[in-house]
């Protein structure tokens, strides 16, 4: 079993299937290639890798280190949010194009369609990106269960205990102003 605090980076010039395992937090966590000694020794940003999206969509994302973009899910009528999933550019590019929710798996290194196998398709209406250009809200009409757990949603089963104070709403509702 891999070490999961260590990623899997390019190593030199061959194909891209070649590998090497670092420690994640080398380069502050950053995965980068292995370093070209023909080239200058000056450190350069990680780059989305070239696809479709249209680039002045591309130029508003604020990607982490490794290329993604948090997609949070929430569900057209009943407003619950249903998932968080993970998009790099071809994902994004591949869900404003087709109408069906993409994401890029971590684990696996692929893209995946939501539904492709499990039949619980994501049917996208909108495609919202937040102020900071750090998170994607998608907006969708759900078949079946959002979960892989098979729960409608996956926050469903995991409900953690918060403290719940009075706010502005329950204030006014009181009759305090």
């Amino acid at each position: 079993m891999l070490d999961p605090r260590r990623e899997a980076v390019p190593v030199g010039a061959g194909a891209p299937e070649t590998f090497a395992r670092v420690p994640a937090d080398v380069n502050n966590g950053r995965v980068t290639a292995a370093p070209d000694p023909a080239r200058s020794s000056a450190p350069t940003p990680p780059r989305p890798p070239a696809t479709a999206l249209d680039p002045a969509v591309a130029a508003l994302l604020k990607r982490d280190a490794a290329g993604l973009v948090a997609a949070v899910v929430q569900e057209e009528g009943s407003r619950d949010v249903l998932m968080v999933g993970w998009m790099d550019d071809e994902a994004l590019h591949r869900t404003l194009t087709t109408g069906r929710s993409t994401f890029f798996s971590r684990s696996r290194q692929e893209h995946w369609v939501k539904g492709e196998t499990s039949g619980h398709r994501q049917w996208v209406r909108d495609v919202r990106l937040d102020c900071d250009g750090d998170t994607l809200l998608v907006t969708v009409v759900q078949e079946g269960a959002a979960c892989h757990t098979g729960d409608h949603t996956c926050f469903d089963a995991r409900p953690l205990a918060a403290l719940v104070t009075a706010g502005p709403a329950d204030a006014v509702a009181a009759g305090a102003r």
